[in-house]
């Protein structure tokens, strides 16, 4: 839901009328998960996607229909066997899409104000929006100090205001890449890195900008699952004390930049160190997926394809060398709008190629 939030809010502001169609349940290789949406605007403009474009067609005309005053509804959309090209899932798998309208100075565009204005503060908010019975199309904000809603029959928990988290140490020209494709990705992205002469917001747009050295940053840092550690500084003065404190937390992803002979020595200073074993294996180094590029939008698209294959389970093989669905199978129960992201050890495969950084300037004493 978070990708249609700023433009609800605006139509919202603007006293428009406009429909809003929800992933409510999914089953099978569904194409999108539980809280992808599409609003429609009273004047038929549409943002975001509920499959991809398989069934977007028909989820239009049921927002015009509830806009002229149909009431809210939950419709089935699966696979056609008699037809491929009908209205239906060519990958196989079945969504449930809830539509319902939010006119001006309803509560429902009220509430998708108020999620807006929390996403951009990053406030965690939970939002129980209920899919059957009389109360169909209701939602209930909860805020961030009431626990988050229940999951019950006929009502989906969604949750907004939190991202997941990329934090950067290092203000290398491969941080630019990064921050900024993070960004992209919707993510919350942090670059720290002990030199103020690079560590500047004109440099990173976009995201937060922190001049300190990274391991006391990481240190006073919540992190958890959702949140992704990239280590691109090449630096032993500097990664190895920042890897050593993103292994003392549940990071979803920690990873660091350097050739094969860095990553040994650098396995070797974590070991020095008095970091576990079953720690170090965490690190996925060299950094990234073998997609064979060197620039750093390069470098930095296969970081990110890393990170998302953690997160999901992928094993970044080529669909086409694959068989079966393309996406993996989802359970009725999944898909409860959390944004926290799994990790899942694997063996950092030795075709992943290294990434040698320029020779960087030498860092400011430590105070």
């Amino acid at each position: 839901m978070r990708e249609i939030l700023p433009v609800a809010a605006r139509w919202a502001g603007a006293e428009q009328a406009f429909a809003i169609a929800t992933v409510v349940g999914v089953g099978g290789s569904a194409p999108r998960e539980i809280g992808a949406s599409m609003v429609v605007s009273a004047s038929g403009e549409v943002f975001g996607t509920v499959s991809g474009g398989c069934v977007e067609g028909a989820v239009y005309e049921r927002c015009l229909e509830v806009l002229a005053g149909a009431a809210p509804r939950v419709d089935r959309f699966a696979y056609s066997d008699a037809d491929a090209f009908a209205v239906g899932l060519t990958c196989g798998g079945t969504i449930d899409v809830l539509v319902r309208a939010a006119t001006p100075g309803s509560a429902a565009a009220a509430d998708l104000e108020l999620l807006a204005a929390r996403e951009a503060a990053a406030i965690p908010t939970g939002f129980a929006l209920v899919t059957a019975g009389p109360e169909l199309g209701v939602g209930r904000v909860v805020s961030s100090d009431v626990p988050a809603p229940a999951v019950a029959p006929g009502v989906v928990s969604l949750r907004v205001g939190v991202p997941a988290r990329l934090i950067v140490v290092g203000a290398v020209e491969f941080a630019v890449a990064l921050a900024r494709l993070g960004a992209a990705m919707g993510m919350r992205v942090t670059v720290v890195d002990p030199r103020e002469v690079f560590a500047t917001e004109a440099r990173f747009a976009g995201a937060e900008v922190v001049v300190d050295w990274p391991d006391r940053y990481l240190a006073g840092e919540r992190l958890d699952a959702g949140t992704a550690v990239c280590v691109l500084t090449h630096d032993p003065k500097i990664d190895v004390p920042a890897l050593r404190a993103a292994l003392a937390s549940p990071a979803g992803y920690i990873g660091a930049m350097g050739s094969r002979r860095t990553h040994d020595d650098r396995m070797r200073r974590l070991g020095d160190a008095e970091v576990p074993p079953a720690a170090r294996m965490r690190v996925r180094s060299p950094i990234g997926l073998d997609l064979g590029g060197r620039s750093p939008e390069e470098t930095a698209l296969s970081i990110l394809a890393e990170i998302v294959a953690d997160r999901h389970g992928g094993t970044g093989a080529r669909l086409s060398g694959l068989s079966g669905p393309v996406h993996a199978a989802v359970g009725p129960g999944a898909g409860s709008g959390s944004d926290a992201a799994t990790q899942v050890p694997a063996a950092v495969p030795s075709s992943v190629p290294s990434i040698e950084c320029a020779l960087l300037p030498d860092v400011p004493a430590r105070s």
